[in-house]
């Protein structure tokens, strides 16, 4: 039995070899069929292709010949697609079929080759969405500034605190106020102003004339000063400053009305820096000078308040000399080659020197001549100078500082003294800027007449001094007499006063 199970089993492997390759066989075949159908059909393409591209060519001239060659051609590839179906279907089966013994045998299955599938290149984003947000971010932080900027603007953050003097002109518009803000440094928008003001509904209620309004307000709050009349709710206090006062003299006034301090307008009026346009035009250098600001509280009657803040006084003296120095003030003094500071020490000079406007003129032409001669006059030699600094610098002084003495005393310094020794008048000034041409040196006033003599040489001038002495000692006379009789009057008006009280007692 043994021996039979053997040989049955060699029938069987050998029957499976032959199967296996006959399977191979018909395997082998088939594909060389398929190679060979596939070189048939790349033939009859290429074939097709060349007859295409001579129809092309030819297809006026010979337009039947090719539709018969194309219908052979194409009869040709059908009959040989029908030739070669029977093959191509055994070759399919024997294909299928080692594959399945091959399953059953135990043998692993070929993997089916994997077709490469072309990716499609992806546009980089990431450079676009960078640009895009870039974009929003800086918008946004341009619209975040302007909104924080006008906001700002709006509730006066971060400002100054200066108080500023404003005029609101008679029939000016909402517009024209607006401007006006924008130019002295209140507001930075027009615009949004005028936009405030209407959504107030406070067109027309500015009140034309003088306030005082600082950049720090608020939009709200600056409208509410210039719709609002200060003369109703403080006490007016009129004060007026006649010229050749000092400006000690003049902060006595201010004090002596309750209107402010002494001492404080002293300070700040020395202090400046408000923006007028003229105080640009100071020297920067006032080493000598011992009041700054002497020579520029211009004589004139003011409006104040009783307690009112400082600077807001000193605003509206300033006020008042910005507007009297007019453009054609000023193209006087540089013709002149003289600097405003110089232009006021001269006229305080002239103010003090003359005993009468109408002899200021003259009075300046004395001084001018002599600063034009310097040889013959290296001093101007003005006793008002001199009263100034020993009578008015000397006593304020802390401590004694000689240099700045002697340097307003024309005696002892020459040309005019490093500032003004008074606050002169607009016609002191327009004296010293008229500029007069005469042939004077000298000249001697009569302070008790008024009486005012000029002269070119010395001896003329001791000649007027001889001849009008007399008439001042008279006159000097004369004025003490009166003095004591008014005294006397009044001593003995009071003792009868005093009798009369006590015979009352005793009755």
């Amino acid at each position: 039995m043994p021996k039979n199970d053997d040989i049955i089993n060699n029938i069987l492997k050998e029957l499976d070899n032959e199967k296996a390759a006959a399977q191979e066989k018909a395997a082998s075949a088939a594909s060389a069929d398929a190679d060979k159908a596939a070189e048939i059909t790349e033939a009859a393409s290429d074939i097709a292709g060349s007859k295409a591209a001579e129809t092309a060519e030819n297809a006026p001239s010979e337009p039947v010949s090719h539709e018969i060659e194309a219908d052979k051609t194409e009869s040709a590839d059908t009959s040989d697609r029908g030739a070669n179906a029977p093959r191509r279907q055994a070759a399919q089966q024997n294909m299928r079929q080692p594959m399945r013994n091959g399953a059953n045998n135990g043998m692993e299955r070929p993997a089916a080759p994997r077709k490469k599938k072309k990716k499609k290149k992806q546009r980089n984003r990431i450079p676009g969405v960078l640009i895009l947000v870039t974009l929003i971010f800086a918008v946004s932080i341009s619209l975040s500034m302007v909104i924080i900027a006008f906001g700002k603007d709006v509730f006066g953050i971060g400002k100054s605190d200066t108080t500023k003097l404003v005029i609101v002109k008679e029939g000016a518009t909402v517009t024209d106020i607006a401007e006006m803000l924008k130019d002295e440094g209140i507001i930075k928008s027009p615009k949004l102003f005028v936009y405030f003001t209407k959504l107030r509904k406070s067109d027309n209620a500015y009140i034309a004339g003088e306030h005082f309004v600082r950049p720090n307000m608020a939009y709200e709050t600056i409208i509410d000063e210039l719709t609002s009349n200060e003369s109703e709710e403080k006490e007016s206090v009129e004060v007026t400053f006649p010229e050749g006062i000092t400006i000690y003299e003049a902060a006595e006034i201010l004090q002596d009305n309750r209107v402010c301090s002494a001492d404080d307008f002293i300070f700040y009026f020395n202090s400046g820096g408000f923006g007028f346009s003229f105080e640009d035009l100071l020297p920067t250098d006032s080493s000598l000078k011992y009041n700054r600001m002497e020579g520029y509280v211009f004589p004139d009657t003011y409006y104040f308040y009783e307690d009112m803040d400082v600077e807001e006084v000193c605003q509206k003296i300033y006020l008042n000399f910005d507007n009297k120095m007019t453009q054609e003030r000023y193209d006087k003094m540089k013709k002149l080659n003289l600097t405003l500071d110089e232009l006021i020490t001269f006229s305080s000079i002239v103010q003090k020197e003359a005993a009468t406007t109408d002899t200021m003129n003259a009075v300046a032409s004395v001084f001018w001549n002599r600063l034009n001669d310097p040889d013959t006059f290296p001093k101007l030699e003005s006793d008002p100078t001199s009263n100034y600094a020993n009578f008015v610098i000397k006593p304020h002084m802390a401590v004694l500082d000689q240099t700045v003495v002697d340097a307003y005393d024309t005696y002892k310094s020459a040309g005019l003294p490093p500032g003004a020794i008074c606050n002169p008048g607009i016609e002191a000034i327009d004296a010293v800027l008229n500029a007069i041409d005469t042939d004077y040196y000298y000249f001697y006033a009569n302070i008790y007449t008024g009486e005012t003599r000029f002269a070119t040489t010395l001896e003329e001038h001791e000649a007027n001094i001889a001849d009008m002495q007399e008439g001042i000692e008279a006159a000097s006379t004369a004025q003490a007499e009166a003095a004591a009789a008014a005294a006397a009057e009044a001593e003995a008006a009071e003792n009868s006063d005093e009798g009369q009280e006590g015979e009352a007692v005793v009755e």
